[in-house]
């Protein structure tokens, strides 16, 4: 008799997450624009940003795990949004799924379980950039309330040629 598939679950990101969460991101630097990165990174070169999203505050981070495997399926983040002081009360956030683990439903797990965290923060506005074309990204930061307030057109240069950045933003208050 088959077993019931078991839920993805989701839970904050820990330090023990540092080499699968690296792996998954160095995938979109090398294969794809959605990251403006464009050096892959070390799991060490990568300690700062995991250790500059606690498990409370307005920065989390979010990963999705196979219940069987522990695999990471994905990661949703809050991180500031500019450096200075005003910004405070705003984040950029973003979601990266396994390229295997695609459309099911995970990005919207990982989003789901992020704004839940960050519902009792001092946050204003979360903001998101979406490297153009990617309709999949735009579905799911519409499905959560993000409206388009604009595009910066040309703005970053990778593979040997521009790309815009379309900027959504969602009231958290």
């Amino acid at each position: 008799m088959p077993s019931e598939p078991t839920e993805v679950q989701v839970r904050p990101g820990v330090e023990g997450d540092l080499e699968a969460l690296t792996a998954l991101y160095n995938h979109y630097v090398r294969e794809t624009a959605i990251t403006f990165d464009t050096a892959i990174f070390t799991p060490e070169e990568r300690r700062p940003w995991l250790l500059s999203h606690p498990e409370d505050g307005p920065y989390r981070l979010r990963v999705a795990t196979d219940p069987d495997s522990q695999e990471i399926l994905g990661y949703a983040t809050s991180s500031p949004f500019r450096a200075k002081p005003a910004y405070a009360t705003s984040v950029e956030t973003t979601v990266y799924v396994a390229p295997d683990a695609g459309r099911r439903g995970i990005g919207t797990l990982l989003y789901k379980a992020l704004f839940e965290a960050l519902s009792g923060e001092d946050l204003h506005r979360a903001y998101a950039g979406i490297a153009q074309p990617n309709e999949a990204s735009a579905r799911l930061h519409e499905r959560f309330g993000f409206r388009y307030v604009g595009t910066y057109r040309e703005v970053g240069r990778k593979f040997g040629r521009y790309w815009d950045v379309a900027w959504y933003e969602k009231d958290l208050m």
